[in-house]
């Protein structure tokens, strides 16, 4: 590689101190790079646009955090071109790097000394609706406004599976199983898994669990009515940011996506043992 893009969340890199770092760094051994400026915190007027990112880019570094590098990752995915995150931030179970080993991954880079491992997204749209939206973590289906419970009917291929009565459902990616799926309670999978997660948020219901399925499977979740209202409303979320709203009826359809994410990966650990490290950090 030779050909590098660096998006950055300029409020985790002030002043692009790290970023000019590493641009300085890749062109005195030869390559070439820029920089983007990625919105993600809303430090900025604009984000980039796909436009600023020359077809011969071979890789795309992103400084900030698990979040700069997922807004990233499904605006870029079009490209197909592969990813690697440098985590400025706190913890992050995406971001291989840090600062203090950035500038080696670069000449491993640099030398094509890297493995790619590929991630599935979410796609998701309205029923009826063309319109689709990606997701590299999950898509939510929380309530919107007041904090009220759900009745959410999920569907699987077509057939019911089940109701949730709960403040909300998440449908996550094997890489989004760190994320909020976790904290709901749902089981964390490798990254590299083939499976969609289903997990309630705050169930009401004691028998309510996680539901692993199939990468193939298509999860329709339709927001059910309470016998005594019918103004509900269910916000729906890509990645942390609200798409939609749905009305009692109304659904929204999930499934695998038609493309995929590419990582940059340089470690030789395995998911267990990076889990393990984080764990560690978390338990201090």
């Amino acid at each position: 590689m030779k050909h590098f893009m660096l998006i950055t969340n300029v409020y985790k890199d002030t002043g692009l101190r790290l970023s000019h770092r590493i641009v300085s760094y890749i062109e005195d051994r030869g390559g070439w790079a820029g920089i983007c400026i990625s919105n993600v915190e809303h430090v900025v007027e604009k984000d980039f646009d796909l436009s600023d990112i020359p077809e011969d880019t071979e890789c795309i570094l992103v400084l900030g955090g698990d979040g700069t590098l997922i807004r990233a990752a499904t605006k870029v995915e079009s490209l197909h071109i592969p990813l690697i995150g440098v985590n400025m931030g706190t913890l992050g179970y995406l971001c291989e790097l840090e600062e203090s080993t950035v500038f080696s991954a670069i000449d491993c880079l640099m030398q094509d000394q890297y493995t790619l491992e590929e991630r599935i997204m979410l796609s998701g749209r309205q029923v009826p609706g063309e319109k689709e939206h990606l997701a590299l973590n999950d898509v939510v289906i929380h309530w919107a406004g007041d904090l009220s419970m759900l009745q959410l009917l999920v569907y699987v291929n077509g057939e019911f599976l089940t109701t949730y009565h709960a403040d909300g459902i998440i449908v996550a990616t094997p890489t989004g199983s760190t994320g909020y799926s976790m904290s709901a309670g749902g089981p964390i999978v490798d990254p590299k898994a083939q499976m969609l997660l289903l997990t309630p948020i705050n169930a009401h219901d004691l028998n309510s669990q996680s539901i692993v399925l199939g990468a193939e499977d298509v999860v329709e979740i339709e927001v059910g009515s309470r016998s005594f209202r019918r103004d509900e409303r269910a916000s729906v979320s890509f990645d942390g940011d609200t798409i939609w709203h749905l009305k009692v009826e109304e659904r929204v359809r999930i499934a695998q996506a038609s493309t995929r994410i590419r990582i940059c990966r340089l470690s030789n650990q395995s998911f267990l043992e990076i889990l393990r490290k984080k764990m560690q950090q978390i338990g201090g």
